[in-house]
């Protein structure tokens, strides 16, 4: 059955498929919980709220027997960092430009797991990165690949570029091997983070992380975090792009998850200029879409301050009157980077309408940063 099974997993398109029993990641709760007290999940509430489904699988679903890991390929055939040094484009991780995988791979999912079922008349369920099941400590344990430093899943076989799936089974299968660590004391990933979002090897703080400052926090972003982003507008590739294990990365094969050519290093000056339906229309079937375009245009703002090109700076001068105050305020922190004092005072006039207390912080952050800076009364 479990050879029928890889089998058939292959020819749906998944390169890694490996087997854990429910049980294999024992010091999965200890982590989680030391992780959650120690606030490192920022504003991700599901994460505490599904603590205990998240670390014993067989609280989220008691009737399983077997957890199969399956991975798909994404590596990319250009290297996702190359946009970092072009100042006037956005830099998009590279997961994201193409279909959103978690469309394609719970597709594939449901394909595998059916077959399953119908061979052996077990019960299945697919997850993929959106219920309480943590992945990456079961592939570990199964032997699909290991937690690097930066807690990202690393290959043998294909570096960082995995896109991870599970079927939790009541069928009873032979689970393979772990993998060990194979890290050494190589620190590429931690040392390159912009943010210095590790505070020591394999521990994460999301509060620091490019990744989830652009895709899943919802606020105005920390000053003192917005220079490291640079012009990263959605995630970023810098930790997994530097890892030594990709030399034997190979490219994705699946057509849908492949890069895009036109996704590569679009214009900050065009995506700042999108509405609500242009927005939804451009990034309509990608990841890029969910973080809505108020955010995206957060991100958009920040890169656009980063840029040190004050040719720019129109593009941010205009949402200084946008309807949302999330990105007026991050438009103010744009324009206060790229134009000298007396031109940001000329613009305070609108400090004095301003109703939002974060946009008006932002003014005064601004308009004091100027006065110091040039000695403008």
């Amino acid at each position: 059955m479990k050879r029928a099974f890889i089998e058939r997993a292959r020819s749906l398109g998944f390169e890694a498929i490996r087997v854990t029993a429910p049980d294999s990641m024992p010091q999965a709760p200890e982590r989680l919980r030391e992780w959650l007290d120690k606030g490192r999940h920022g504003s991700m509430e599901w994460m505490a709220e599904t603590a205990e489904r998240r670390a014993d699988p067989a609280t989220l679903w008691p009737e399983v027997k077997s957890i199969i890991l399956l991975g798909l390929n994404y590596g990319p055939t250009r290297d996702p960092l190359e946009t970092l040094g072009m100042k006037d484009r956005a830099s998009i991780a590279a997961y994201a430009r193409n279909r959103d995988y978690h469309d394609v791979i719970k597709g594939k999912l449901k394909e595998a797991a059916g077959f399953l079922a119908s061979r052996g008349g077990s019960d299945v369920k697919v997850f993929v990165d959106t219920a309480p099941v943590m992945e990456k400590p079961l592939a570990q344990a199964a032997g699909l690949g290991w937690q690097g430093k930066h807690t990202v899943i690393v290959s043998r076989e294909f570096g960082n570029w995995l896109f991870l799936g599970a079927i939790f089974t009541t069928a009873e299968l032979a689970p393979d091997a772990p993998e060990r660590d194979h890290c050494g004391s190589c620190r590429r990933c931690l040392d390159i983070c912009p943010t210095k979002a590790f505070p020591s090897p394999y521990k994460l703080d999301a509060r620091r992380c490019i990744s989830y400052l652009t895709i899943e926090y919802k606020g105005h972003i920390p000053a003192d975090l917005r220079t490291g982003i640079g012009n990263r507008i959605f995630g970023c590739d810098d930790c997994l792009a530097v890892c030594p294990w990709n030399k034997f990365a190979q490219a994705g094969r699946e057509a849908r998850l492949q890069q895009r050519d036109d996704f590569a290093a679009l214009p900050l000056a065009e995506l700042a200029r999108l509405d609500d339906p242009a927005f939804r229309t451009m990034f309509a079937g990608t990841p890029i879409k969910r973080t809505g375009r108020d955010r995206f245009i957060r991100n958009v703002l920040i890169a656009i301050g980063n840029s040190d090109m004050p040719e720019l700076a129109e593009e941010a001068l205009r949402l200084l009157d946008d309807p949302s105050p999330l990105v007026r305020a991050m438009a103010v922190w744009a324009v206060a980077q790229l134009l000298p004092a007396d031109a940001v005072v000329a613009h305070a006039v609108r400090y004095e309408d301003e109703s939002d207390i974060d946009v008006r912080a932002e003014w005064a952050r601004a308009l004091d940063v100027s006065q110091v800076n040039e000695g403008v009364s």
